[in-house]
């Protein structure tokens, strides 16, 4: 492909609910996420938020021989105390209709070494809180499923 060429899929909707929240100690990030989001009837939307974590699991993309020239290595763990810097997300449903959130992450450790990536569920228990601020997406599907052009799971979107 050109550099120059743009190409791009998208939607346009309008804003729902506003969801402010607080995961609570032991919890585990998008465990929470998702349960406020069914809880809350939130299909589609934003996700935004920060705190720390007793330990951390993350993936980055590392080269290897795929389609396009990269994919998620394996998962990182850290131990903590992890200072949760920042994570920003979007909340979508896969082709079976399960809420699944695409989430991303930037955290230090004790040292202040900055890391980050693709969180993985089920690797990053609150340790004392994580604040949150979820906007919901009306109007728009945000469906994440397999993409053959990537060869990876992509979040494909249209106007409902």
């Amino acid at each position: 492909r050109k550099m120059s060429e743009v190409r791009v899929n998208y939607a346009c909707g309008t804003t729902g609910k506003m969801i402010a929240a607080r995961i609570l100690p032991g919890t585990d990030l998008l465990t929470g996420l998702e349960e406020i989001c069914i809880k809350n009837e939130v299909k589609y939307g934003a996700v935004n938020c920060f705190g720390s974590f007793s330990a951390a699991g993350y993936m980055y993309l590392v080269p290897m021989d795929a389609k396009v020239g990269a994919g998620y290595g394996d998962v990182i763990k850290k131990d903590g105390p992890i200072e949760f810097l920042s994570g920003t997300g979007i909340i979508t449903q896969t082709d079976k209709g399960v809420t699944e959130l695409h989430f991303h992450g930037t955290m230090c450790d004790k040292d202040g070494v900055v890391f980050g990536g693709h969180i993985v569920k089920g690797q990053c228990p609150v340790l004392t809180t994580v604040d949150v601020v979820i906007q919901e997406a009306c109007g728009v599907e945000m469906i994440r499923k397999y993409d053959e052009e990537t060869d990876l799971t992509q979040v494909f979107v249209e106007e409902k």
